[in-house]
């Protein structure tokens, strides 16, 4: 089991702030294509970082059960 965590837009369309994907390994890419495809994120994860288990992560690296994601959106503020 893979937990996500979302923010902001992303966890107001999933309707959501915390997802378990039922996958033994799986690369960022791989979470993001299919959250895309599930709830239609438009342009979501674009500028969005990628953490794994609390740390910095790309596209390429593999998630594997029991890791936390999260997908940290840009921030704006004045």
């Amino acid at each position: 089991m893979i937990k996500v965590l979302l923010f902001a837009g992303m966890q107001e369309r999933a309707g959501t702030n915390e997802l378990e994907l039922d996958e033994e390994r799986l690369l960022i890419s791989e979470i993001k294509n299919a959250l895309q495809k599930k709830y239609d994120f438009p342009q979501m994860f674009q500028g969005c970082l990628s953490a794994v288990n609390e740390e910095f992560a790309d596209d390429d690296t593999e998630v594997t059960s029991g890791d936390t994601v999260a997908f940290i959106p840009p921030v704006s503020g004045g």
